[in-house]
């Protein structure tokens, strides 16, 4: 759309540039904003940026991540859970900085470096698409609302990885090469319990436990497990162990070989949903659990309160409070909700 604005998320990293590049090569008319998180970063995106010759603006969003994002990790992970900031930062800090900008500038369309597309649902508003296979990034996007991405553009769409990267080498950009950026902007070292130690206030060590409550040792403070995990326990046995369950009200961290991991039933509350047909009885869906994991067949089902259920094809392996279900048909993302 030759001359049309658009306001794009520009970093340092790979994506976004050449996110940038195409929109160029399409005609539209790109300002480049960073978001500082106050870490610092502008640097390799006003590089990007000179490299394209973007006008380029950096936006503070430090108190922002801090209300919507680090506070609720924080207090994720007192409770218990194991929230996932990206999914939060994307709807409540994110997007929102773009389209104030785009709003300013009289900009209708934002842009981001996701690797996910938007498309025209049943009803004619705008769905979420998967992106490609093996750098999918839909689940992070599930939280937004349908009347941002109406307004949003994915350039790299379908693109897998390694050819972007080799657009970005083609064209010369500076960040071709740079690695791919770390998943929590805010924890550099992505030591998340030491981050958490910091703001004070965690819990202290306590007791590791078997299903029956027999004590097996002593844990470093339940903030630093999360389910399903086995390394670092530091508790010896005849068979691996995998952290099993939290109980924070106990400050026990319940540990087995196995049992009591899989699920057959997962609820979720506080849906988003994304789909273009209402839902109005039980549907049956792929779902994801966590970012990394593929996803599996279940049947999704509405319960009262803005609370589904879903009943799994098969069992799902430790799914965790705090992270994301995101419901999937086919490419089309029906929707979310946070796993109780």
């Amino acid at each position: 759309m030759a001359g049309e604005k658009v306001v794009l998320g520009l970093s340092g990293g790979v994506d976004s540039a050449v996110a940038a590049l195409r929109l160029l090569q399409a005609g539209y008319e790109v300002t480049a904003l960073y978001l500082d998180v106050g870490l610092g970063g502008a640097e390799a995106a006003s590089e990007n940026a000179c490299r394209l010759g973007l006008a380029f603006q950096v936006a503070q969003v430090g108190d922002e991540l801090e209300r919507h994002v680090c506070q609720p990790f924080y207090e994720g992970y007192l409770a218990g859970r194991t929230p996932i900031p990206c999914a939060q930062c994307n709807p409540t800090v994110k997007f929102p900085a773009l389209l104030r900008l785009a709003d300013q500038m009289g900009a209708q369309y934002v842009a981001t470096g996701h690797y996910a597309r938007v498309g025209q649902g049943r009803d004619g508003g705008a769905v979420l698409l998967r992106g490609p296979e093996g750098n999918d990034q839909s689940y992070m996007l599930a939280r937004l609302g349908r009347d941002t991405l109406a307004r949003a553009l994915f350039p790299l769409g379908g693109t897998p990885k390694t050819a972007v990267r080799r657009e970005a080498e083609l064209a010369g950009l500076p960040s071709a090469h740079r690695p791919d950026s770390m998943e929590i902007c805010f924890i550099p070292d992505q030591d998340y319990a030491a981050w958490l130690d910091r703001r004070g206030g965690t819990p202290p060590p306590g007791n590791f436990v078997d299903r029956a409550g027999n004590v097996l040792g002593t844990h470093k403070g339940y903030h630093h497990y999360t389910l399903g995990q086995r390394r670092g326990l530091g508790v010896p046995s005849t068979g691996r162990l995998f952290v099993t369950a939290i109980r924070p009200e106990r400050n026990e961290v319940v540990l087995s070989h196995g049992e009591g991991l899989e699920a057959q039933v997962v609820e979720c509350a506080q849906l988003n949903w994304l789909g273009d047909t209402p839902l109005d009885g039980p549907r049956p869906v792929s779902v994801r659990l966590r970012h990394s994991r593929a996803a599996q067949a279940a049947q999704l089902i509405p319960l009262e309160g803005d609370r589904v259920r879903l009943c799994m094809g098969r069992p799902a392996r430790a799914p965790t409070p705090g992270q994301l279900a995101v419901f999937y048909e086919d490419d089309l993302v029906l929707g979310s909700g946070w796993i109780l």
